[in-house]
């Protein structure tokens, strides 16, 4: 019987090793996963190449993820925001790496991806800093960027409700780059504030299907990333 329900968020994250390439979902705290994010740092898995939209805010997720000097390189769109503190100093000393990507080419480089397609032409980024290097050709006279699909080994990933076949439901826009993400690697990793009976959700609307899914934990009550930041709350907690 298919039952992807895990236990806690340290079982789930168990099996990520050194050197991974991990998505990890969020458009600033909407859909951040930030209990498989401290899972994750309490596991102690180093040398990560993280793939996200930004790179995390105050001292307590991704942040903290990034300060305990677990993340070798981070691909994303917005690696310094309001809140952002710690990659920044990082990123000017020279002990993290870089790789920026502008926000749809990072969503459609994750889909395609999870479709299986190696490359597409985009005419963003042309005559940019970000087009230095990458083939151009020409469609219809106008010039476009070859951009690479991306994959990973892991996916950590916030969702609303899931089912113990792995089925996922998202809130809003919670959603964001979570159905990609688990496209996209090779095990998605996902916490629920409700895990339902099989058959509870219909068919219809489900957003993910458990075939992209590899465990799942409930998270009933989620931490607020906001709130932990208005009270400057770092993780490990102090």
């Amino acid at each position: 019987m298919i039952n992807k329900i895990v236990k806690s968020a340290s079982e789930a994250v168990s099996g990520i090793f050194d050197g991974a390439t991990i998505m990890i979902s969020g458009f600033g705290e909407a859909g951040s996963p930030i209990e498989l994010i401290h899972a994750l740092i309490d596991h102690g898995a180093k040398d990560l190449t993280v793939i996200s939209n930004n790179t995390g805010n105050g001292h307590i997720g991704l942040a903290a993820l990034i300060e305990n000097k677990q993340v070798r390189k981070m691909i994303c769109s917005f690696p310094r925001t309001a809140n952002s503190v710690v990659f920044p100093e990082l990123y000017r000393k020279g002990e993290i790496d870089l790789e920026l990507v502008p926000q749809g080419t990072l969503a459609e480089r994750i889909r395609a991806g999870g479709a299986g397609i190696p490359a597409f032409f985009t005419p963003t980024s042309v005559n940019t800093p970000l087009a230095e290097g990458k083939e151009m050709r020409l469609f219809d006279g106008k010039p476009y960027v070859m951009e690479f699909g991306i994959k990973a080994d892991f996916a950590l990933v916030k969702c609303r409700i899931a089912d113990r076949y792995g089925n996922l439901l998202f809130n809003k826009t919670a959603r964001n780059f979570g159905p990609v993400m688990c496209m996209a690697a090779s095990h998605a990793i996902v916490q629920a504030s409700q895990v339902v009976e099989t058959g509870e959700i219909d068919p219809e609307i489900v957003v993910t299907p458990g075939i992209f899914v590899k465990k799942v934990v409930e998270i009933a009550n989620p931490v607020s990333e906001n709130q932990l930041i208005r009270e400057n709350r770092r993780y490990p907690w102090a």
